[in-house]
């Protein structure tokens, strides 16, 4: 009944199952239940964040996990992958569990200085390709349609040039405006880049998602009091992450399996959007190809 009942509704707490239990005419403590979920593989987990999604975008999550869910390795190492990210100086980034007594949790080395609104912070772009991190960059103004293509002028092509690209190399962004702004297209269109077609809310699918929360870790860690040692200390982890971090292979497919996984235990959703015909079974049926990128 335990694991039955978190399996239906993964946020029932253990007070909930002791009472259920109860009501049922079992008394368990909830010790217990915790011993037991652990011995069937489920541990308590904060829940991630991930943007709201409608039928469309489920829909397109689908297809793409379908199309490349057996795509082959090498494939996957002549792809770069970009994106943004905010690095706040004193942040929820630079959260940290200490071992102290009782009533000792305001002793300087028990806590973590904060300030009003974290201390500032700074916007990154970086990418990155299975042979290791590209470039990385601090980007000191508000990001626009006009800038991101030099961005990408700037910092991408030598990239692709540092990780020895194969030639037919496929570059991955998202959806945000910037990335589907006019001049972004024509510029891409003018260099012959070939961009793999992504599915809108979907970050979760982006393997650089891993690379950044690796980074933002591996900064609190180091504790910067500034802005200025903040970016220095960004740039400098960035350089040390080991391309073995960088291999997606395993992790893609796995990622793909997700996204099969979390909707095949709810395909009524699909099928309330008002297209039957975009049903998982559609999905299951259809012929998986060997090369989408």
């Amino acid at each position: 009944m335990i694991t039955r009942t978190v399996s239906k509704d993964p946020r029932t707490t253990r007070g909930d199952l002791v009472n259920d239990l109860r009501r049922a005419g079992t008394k368990v403590t909830k010790a217990t239940i915790s011993n037991t979920l652990r011995r069937q593989g489920l541990k308590s987990c904060s829940a991630r964040r991930v943007p709201l999604l409608k039928p469309v975008h489920v829909q397109a999550r689908l297809k793409f996990a379908r199309e490349h869910l057996d795509v082959p390795e090498e494939d996957w190492e002549n792809v770069i992958w970009s994106d943004e990210t905010k690095i706040e100086l004193f942040g929820k980034n630079s959260t940290r569990r200490v071992w102290r007594r009782k009533n000792a949790e305001l002793h300087p080395k028990n806590t973590i200085p904060t300030v009003k609104h974290g201390g500032g912070n700074i916007m990154l772009w970086g990418c990155f390709s299975a042979k290791g991190p590209g470039r990385l960059i601090r980007v000191k103004e508000r990001m626009n349609g006009a800038m991101y293509p030099e961005i990408l002028s700037d910092n991408l092509l030598p990239s692709a040039r540092a990780l020895k690209m194969k030639r037919g190399w496929v570059f991955q962004h998202d959806h945000d405006p910037k990335h589907t702004a006019r001049a972004t297209k024509e510029w891409l269109r003018k260099k012959h880049f070939k961009v793999l077609e992504w599915p809108s809310q979907s970050p979760d699918l982006n393997p650089i998602e891993n690379i950044w929360r690796e980074l933002k870790v591996r900064v609190a860690q180091r504790q910067p009091q500034n802005i200025t040692a903040l970016e220095e200390i960004c740039m400098e982890e960035w350089a040390k992450i080991p391309a073995t971090d960088t291999f997606i292979h395993q992790e893609y497919f796995c990622n793909c399996c997700s996204v099969f996984h979390s909707i095949s235990e709810n395909p009524s959703f699909l099928e309330s959007c008002g297209h039957p015909e975009a049903s998982l079974h559609k999905f299951e049926d259809t012929p998986i190809s060997s090369h989408h990128i």
